[in-house]
């Protein structure tokens, strides 16, 4: 298992992925070993590596997969391919429609770290929730670990006691998560605590057996504002801080997940919160969420979200398209999207690092601005594709159309460098 290889040596995956971060392997390995890093890499196949967590860059996931109302897998695999081409580091397969294996092969094909939610796949063999099992549920689990998956989305805090949280202080939306009330469901209909949680030692073993990292579910999250101070996704956290010491002292790696749509003031405080209690655990969050009246613009508003929940310790951002809440994003979606999900993974970047906002292509962009160097602009500019576009649409000028001959910096330039010339001579 990596966790504890890392106690003795630095595997070749460490060096690799501290390679590609600018990090010394042995503080890597020390901190993959502490659990506050983790790179969900199942042995069963080789990719390039995914390091997540402190002194890291910020990473992003972007969702794809089939559904019950539209299911080309051909369209599937070309929104990886787009958001691989756009800069995601990860792919989840939330597949719930049709062949359920073949479209996750296409997905573990990919040169990507993979993560699904085995839950999903549970249910469509059972049928619905009341029938998911905890065999068949950790029948499912097992297949996904051999199969090649590298991290595992499992709702294990989504247990009686957050449910009574539920009940004790309801909510307007009541269950957002598609995993979680499936959980909700199998508990209150099979009178029975969710397997993950009962029986998470047996989790455990089987994801310690295959070395895959296990990304602890919010099935609690809030899922609008209105919800955001309700209890259960307290409970929840509470829960998911025990669990991931335990998952830590198993050799296990584990990231945790939240926390959902929420106020913007209150983004900071719930990361903070989260990292203390789950020990400074990888963070991956949706989002968050900080405003619930932008629909078709919820990328955008889940990357203001987010740069925030960078600042106060959040290291991997799943992706928002424009069409979450309205409909199956298609291509044009995932690309737009992961786009406005790594600048705000960026800017998280540039907080994070102490003065991180004098990172290199940063300053080489200062300068090509000041130069009017629009090569140079576009090479540095995190999509100079688009930004080429925009510059070329009323002709190809040496300042942007905007100001034209009265470019504010353009004339600073030629008077500094008039008066430079006047008092040389």
């Amino acid at each position: 298992m990596l966790i504890r290889s890392c106690s003795s040596g630095i595997p070749a995956v460490v060096a690799e992925a501290a390679r590609a971060e600018g990090m010394d392997a042995e503080r890597m390995a020390r901190r993959i070993a502490a659990g506050r890093i983790v790179i969900p890499a199942n042995p069963a196949r080789r990719h390039r590596p995914c390091a997540i967590g402190q002194g890291c860059t910020v990473k992003v996931n972007v969702n794809v997969g089939t559904s019950g109302s539209r299911c080309e897998y051909a369209l599937e695999e070309k929104k990886a391919k787009a958001a691989l081409d756009n800069g995601a580091d990860a792919i989840m397969d939330l597949s719930t429609g049709g062949d359920l294996v073949a479209i996750r092969k296409k997905m573990l094909a990919l040169d990507t770290t993979v993560g699904t939610v085995p839950v999903y796949e549970a249910v469509r063999r059972a049928g619905n929730a009341a029938d998911v099992d905890a065999d068949l549920l950790f029948k499912v689990i097992r297949e996904h670990c051999k199969q090649g998956v590298d991290f595992l989305t499992l709702h294990c805090g989504v247990n009686r006691q957050a449910l009574d949280a539920l009940k004790l202080d309801p909510r307007l939306m009541g269950v957002v998560s598609r995993g979680g009330t499936f959980h909700c469901a199998m508990m209150m209909l099979r009178d029975e605590e969710n397997p993950l949680f009962s029986e998470f030692d047996y989790l455990l073993e089987i994801l310690a057996e295959h070395d895959v990292t296990i990304s602890l579910g919010d099935g609690m999250r809030p899922g609008c504002l209105q919800d955001a101070g309700k209890l259960a996704k307290s409970v929840e956290y509470v829960t998911l801080g025990t669990l991931a010491q335990r998952a830590l002292a198993a050799g296990v790696q584990r990231m945790i997940e939240g926390p959902g749509h929420m106020p913007y003031d209150q983004v900071g405080y719930n990361v903070r919160m989260i990292k203390e209690i789950t020990a400074h655990a990888p963070l991956y969050l949706l989002g968050p969420i900080v405003t619930d009246i932008a629909p078709g613009y919820d990328h955008v508003v889940a990357a203001i979200g987010g740069a925030e929940a960078c600042r106060n310790g959040a290291d991997f951002l799943c992706m928002v398209s424009p069409s979450e809440h309205l409909a199956l994003p298609d291509v044009e979606d995932i690309i737009e999207g992961t786009r406005i999900a790594k600048i705000a993974a960026h800017v998280g970047d540039t907080v994070r690092r102490h003065e991180g906002y004098r990172m290199e292509r940063e300053v080489q962009m200062a300068e090509a601005r000041h130069d009017l160097d629009w090569d140079a602009q576009f090479r540095l500019a995190l999509y100079g594709d688009h930004a080429k576009a925009i510059h070329v649409r009323d002709g190809d000028t040496d300042t942007c159309s905007m100001c034209g001959d009265l470019c504010a910096i353009k004339m600073v330039r030629e008077l500094f460098e008039g008066a430079a010339s006047k008092k040389k001579e």
